[in-house]
């Protein structure tokens, strides 16, 4: 990837272990990353406040600017209504992520930013072809750029793990809704 010259880049960020290594790239790649924490699918919400003390933790650490978005628990419960049931990687994943997407590029909108991405595709447990045409649609939609990254790549896995390591971040064992708990 070319050197951006410090063009300023949003990255939705799901938690500090799957952010770590994006926020490293990016600011490797020549970024000004601002890294957008909206997360309201994030049960119970003591869950939700140590997610966010590791990414403010990982953001202070690397000098990135972290902005919280509205921890709004109705939207989530909203868009999942009736797919309760659903399995992980489910119909109600792909609602969530569509959710938090697009709360991105309304982000992304309100600070003069052009260009976003999600530490969410960083998961091996995460369906990157889905996530990346879901960022491509809704940046398409808000008249912006999705930068479809592959944090994988290369053993990003890896090195988003040593680096959350590193840093004595807090690691969760699920994805964050209460329905992921099963």
């Amino acid at each position: 990837m070319q050197s951006q010259n410090k063009n300023k880049i949003v990255l939705h960020a799901c938690c500090g272990i799957c952010s770590s290594y994006p926020v490293s790239y990016l600011k490797e790649a020549g970024y000004d990353v601002v890294v957008y924490f909206y997360n309201p699918n994030i049960y119970p919400e003591t869950e939700y406040q140590k997610r966010l003390e590791a990414e403010k933790t990982l953001c202070e650490n690397y000098g990135v600017e972290l902005v919280e978005g509205e921890y709004d628990t109705e939207s989530f419960y909203a868009c999942a209504k009736g797919l309760e049931n659903e399995p992980e990687k489910g119909k109600r994943c792909v609602e969530c992520f569509k959710l938090r997407l697009n709360k991105t590029a309304e982000f992304c909108i309100s600070q003069g930013i052009s260009t976003f991405t999600t530490s969410i595709v960083i998961s091996p447990h995460k369906n990157y072809e889905l996530l990346s045409s879901l960022g491509r649609k809704i940046a398409q939609k808000h008249g912006l750029e999705y930068l479809d990254v592959n944090f994988r790549k290369k053993d990003g896995f890896l090195k988003t793990n040593q680096i959350s390591r590193g840093l004595g971040l807090y690691r969760q064992n699920y994805c964050g809704c209460e329905f992921s708990m099963r």
